[in-house]
């Protein structure tokens, strides 16, 4: 199974005073979104399910993905994406969905960063990933096998791609 792990956009600093679990994302974080969305559509990306946290960034972040890719169905929201979720209940969930060939999981750190480490080394290695928000991870997971990283990538990564793509440098060929 083909796992991609999405941190939440942007989505501004939170408030003591305010409900961080309706946070939005921010301006950055919308552009964020739509550089990854594009990004991943480029790949011709086809995901059995987008997962989310419950929590307003999170969602909001999935949707714009969902969209860019041309998603359908609709996203799925799953506790065990919460920003204070254990890995034992994010295995429950990915047991949940092991039949799946591809699927997108839109979460927070710390339990985003953990969540990918430890499926990876098989413990909580802080500082092995830099888990930015708006970065996002391919992961194959096989029986087998175990988990193995494919790429990863930050949102100033995915913005250059995007950048460059848009105004390649290559000069333009014309056939006779």
């Amino acid at each position: 199974m083909d796992i991609y792990f999405l941190r939440h956009a942007s989505a501004g600093q939170s408030s003591l005073a305010g409900n961080d679990e309706k946070r939005p994302i921010d301006k950055t974080g919308e552009q964020q979104s739509h550089d990854v969305g594009r990004a991943l559509a480029a790949l011709d990306l086809k995901l059995d399910d987008i997962i989310s946290s419950p929590l307003t960034r999170a969602k909001q972040t999935a949707e714009i993905v969902a969209a860019e890719l041309g998603h359908k169905d609709k996203i799925v929201t799953e506790d065990e994406l919460r920003p204070e979720a254990s890995y034992e209940e994010f295995e429950g969930l990915l047991a949940r969905y092991g039949k799946n060939k591809a699927i997108m999981l839109v979460g927070h750190n710390p339990s985003m960063t953990e969540f990918l480490i430890r499926m990876l080394a098989g413990s909580d290695s802080a500082g092995f990933i830099d888990f930015k928000k708006g970065a996002v991870a391919k992961v194959e997971k096989d029986a087998r096998e175990g988990a193995v990283l494919k790429w990863c990538m930050t949102p100033k990564v995915v913005r250059a791609i995007q950048q460059a793509s848009a105004s390649s440098s290559r000069p333009k060929t014309v056939s006779k």
